[in-house]
């Protein structure tokens, strides 16, 4: 009886199992025509239940088989959908050797689990594989309906830019705003975008006062700006004359103009309250009568043909600028100007000078680098007597005072010039730089004695803080101060004024 209750277990479902030999691949799901009712009826549970009452009979006829299925391998009779199918082996083991032997080998009891699990999991794959064929059909209908277009009815696409062609996409591109350009530092421009035209609107233009004070600000704030502070709520007393005395000297305003200021201002206000303005007031008034006798135009005697104008200085006092904005000046009033490119030392006073001549339609007289000078200032002469011009300007090498040798050459041109004309050079300008301070007070001592300077044209005015030593010049040599420069332009070289001086170096209004 055991062994009838163990035959019956591992052929359940045998009959059934044989059947999937017979269906059709697995690639095509929709031939089976037979699916099991009593699998998909069947719940789990109860098939399970029988299962264990089977086993549990069949254990407790024979405890001693090897061969019962252990509680820990029971297999899933409902594998998850998506479990692949194996192929059903046939059983090794045929009924009579079961009877016989004693029942199935212990390895044989998979292939039977395997036959039950495929029994009850065909029924659920056959229903997902199938379900995709309804869809297929239909699209498969629906293609039946419509037939596909030949080779000839499709267009061909031209492979054209969609931003081109697009008339909405090219509006947009054109009225799309541009990126605003960034502000660059001053100096740069963009080249981009053309700049707009723009009609010039002319300056007014300064005068000559309005330059020269702007030329004159950093002597004359720093000079009303230490008086100011000086006499802040003090009373005019010795002290405050003597510490007034040592500033104006400070200021390179000389000794001598020094005393004149603090004795005028001594004699209107000791021992009264006194401000800035009231010093700057005196000061531009005593400045004023310093420089007033040395404020003189410069004279040309035109009876002698040509009129000799020798230009000397140290190295970087500006002669050669200095001569090209008087060639200027001459030739806009209608005389007739020669040049002398007498700096044969140094080849870019040449050029310069070349420059001016052509700028101021003067001629020139020039000769190679390293020439004699004096020789130059020689042909010079000649040539200008010939063409029968007015003024002769001829330029010279810069040199430092203490340099003997240098200084005996500029003597000898004076000779060479002399021997010409008993009165050549008739003008002997100067060129300052106002920069030097004190050392332009050496400067004029050295050629005067040497080269008989006549007249002194004091340049670089502008940016410099000690235009005062003008005044203290004028005060000891009185010599002649024809004119004065603010700048680098034709229009910043003008005659000297002595009241327009003062008032700038005071900071006093005109």
């Amino acid at each position: 009886m055991a062994f009838g209750f163990i035959k019956k277990i591992f052929t359940f479902g045998k009959d059934t199992a044989a059947e999937p030999e017979t269906e059709a691949p697995l690639a095509e799901p929709q031939v089976v025509e037979t699916v099991p009712e009593p699998v998909i009826e069947t719940p789990k549970t109860a098939i399970a239940e029988e299962r264990d009452a089977l086993l549990e009979e069949a254990e407790a006829a024979n405890p001693e088989a090897p061969h019962h299925v252990p509680a820990e391998a029971e297999p899933d009779i409902y594998p998850l959908p998506h479990a692949p199918a194996l192929p059903v082996a046939e059983d090794p083991v045929s009924p009579a050797e079961i009877e016989t032997a004693g029942g199935p080998a212990d390895d044989d009891v998979a292939p039977e689990v395997e036959a039950i699990e495929e029994q009850a999991a065909a029924p659920v794959e056959e229903i997902i594989e199938e379900e995709p064929a309804a869809p297929e059909e239909a699209v498969a209908e629906i293609v039946d309906e419509e037939p596909a277009p030949t080779a000839d009815e499709i267009a061909p696409v031209e492979e054209t830019s969609a931003e081109a062609e697009d008339p909405v996409l090219e509006e947009a591109a054109r009225i799309e705003p541009k990126a605003e350009t960034p502000v660059l530092p001053k100096g740069f421009a963009t080249a981009e975008r053309a700049p707009a035209e723009q009609v010039a609107v002319p300056q007014p233009k300064r005068t000559w006062f309005q330059r020269l004070r702007e030329g004159l600000s950093r002597t004359s704030s720093q000079l009303t700006g230490q008086i100011t502070s000086l006499f802040t709520k003090r009373k005019l007393d010795d002290a405050t004359l003597q510490d007034l005395e040592d500033l104006l000297i400070q200021a390179d305003l000389g000794v001598e103009t020094a005393l004149r200021i603090t004795d005028t201002l001594a004699s209107e206000r000791y021992g009264k309250d006194v401000t800035g303005t009231d010093v700057s007031r005196i000061m531009a008034s005593e400045i004023t009568k310093v420089l007033s006798p040395v404020a003189k135009p410069l004279e040309l005697d035109l009876n002698h043909k040509p009129h000799v104008i020798l230009v000397v200085g140290v190295n970087g006092t500006g002669k050669t600028t200095t001569i090209g904005k008087l060639a200027a000046k001459l030739s806009g009033a209608g005389l007739k100007v020669m040049l002398a490119a007498g700096d044969t030392f140094r080849a870019a006073a040449i050029e310069q000078l070349k420059i001016w001549a052509e700028r101021t339609g003067s001629d020139i007289v020039s000769s190679k680098l390293g020439a004699d000078a004096a020789g130059l200032a020689y042909e010079a002469y000649e040539q200008a007597k010939l063409k029968q011009s007015d003024v002769l300007i001829v330029d010279t090498a810069g040199r430092l005072q203490n340099k003997t040798e240098l200084m005996a050459e500029l003597e000898k041109i004076v000779r060479v010039l002399g021997k010409l004309d008993p009165d050549a050079p008739h003008t002997v300008l100067q060129t300052l730089d106002a920069t030097t301070g004190q050392n332009a007070m050496n400067q004029v001592e050295i050629f005067r004695n040497v080269a008989g300077v006549t007249g002194l044209i004091m340049t670089k005015l502008d940016g410099t803080a000690r235009g005062g030593i003008l005044v203290a010049i004028a005060a000891k040599h009185k010599l002649p101060v024809y004119f004065i420069g603010v700048g680098e332009g034709i229009d910043d070289l003008e005659p000297f004024e002595a009241k327009d001086f003062a008032q700038a170096i005071a900071g006093v209004e005109a």
